[in-house]
């Protein structure tokens, strides 16, 4: 069954499934770029981990959003429903009440164009955001900010896919496209500029330019049959409830492809 919306479905991000949804649309990218990638170049998908500290009762409210990519690796107290408003018995009067922090290990993968000659010298890197990744100031937030500012640096070309509706965009020059998703591009030759492409839900999301080395051409990548082919066999509609309301709200162009 295909999703209601002719674009990214912003349900996806919404009803805890979005970790598998991006794991699988970055190894279908590599699928599909490793078909048509000129035979001098691989595509390889690599992994980075990370781990912060925090507040069990902050975070369970976003361990949601973190799914599957994030690994809780050892607990500090009670779970949420418990941790809230909770009245200890037996308290001495002259002990201090404090609270353990648990340790989340993050787990995030992306996609690497390699030239084989020479020793598989990176060429572009291809990323689909994940929420950690918006969260600013989080470890995500600077883990990934790091690694981007170096390609903004002209290291090799970078292509960054937003398909979330939530999080912090990070500051440029000029204002961001209105929409709520966008992918861009940028060329190491032409750093720190950029091309950006607006996406949408409600039309299909747009073929992009994936930078080659010189004098290669720019593979196109086209996302939204990837998109629509992930839903459908994944089944994303047994998990999703297109009645509950999103935050931020949908826009009436939106709301229009509500089953």
């Amino acid at each position: 069954m295909p999703s209601p919306f002719p674009g990214m479905d912003p349900f996806i991000e919404a009803c805890d499934i979005w970790g598998d949804f991006h794991d699988k649309l970055i190894g279908d990218i590599e699928r599909d770029a490793s078909r048509r990638l000129p035979p001098r170049y691989v595509a390889r998908v690599r992994k980075r981990a990370y781990v912060e500290w925090i507040d069990p009762r902050d975070a369970a409210p976003r361990t949601r959003a973190f799914e599957p990519d994030v690994m809780i690796r050892s607990h500090g107290c009670a779970a949420r429903d418990q941790s809230r408003g909770v009245v200890l018995a037996d308290v001495d009067p002259q002990a201090v009440v404090m609270h353990a922090l648990i340790e989340i290990e993050h787990q995030e993968i992306f996609l690497e164009i390699r030239e084989l000659d020479p020793q598989r010298r990176l060429v572009t890197c291809i990323e689909v955001l994940s929420p950690s990744n918006k969260r600013a100031g989080s470890a995500g937030w600077l883990e990934y900010d790091r690694k981007r500012q170096v390609f903004l640096e002209g290291h090799a070309n970078l292509v960054e896919i937003d398909l979330l509706r939530g999080g912090r965009r990070r500051a440029m020059e000029e204002p961001w496209p209105d929409s709520p998703y966008y992918v861009l591009a940028m060329r190491k030759s032409a750093a720190p500029a950029c091309q950006v492409w607006p996406a949408h839900a409600a039309q299909p999301l747009p073929e992009i330019a994936i930078p080659l080395a010189p004098p290669d051409e720019d593979l196109r990548l086209s996302l939204q049959p990837l998109v629509a082919a992930i839903y459908a066999r994944s089944r994303y509609e047994v998990d999703i409830d297109y009645a509950v309301p999103l935050e931020p709200p949908l826009h009436p162009d939106e709301l229009a492809f509500l089953p």
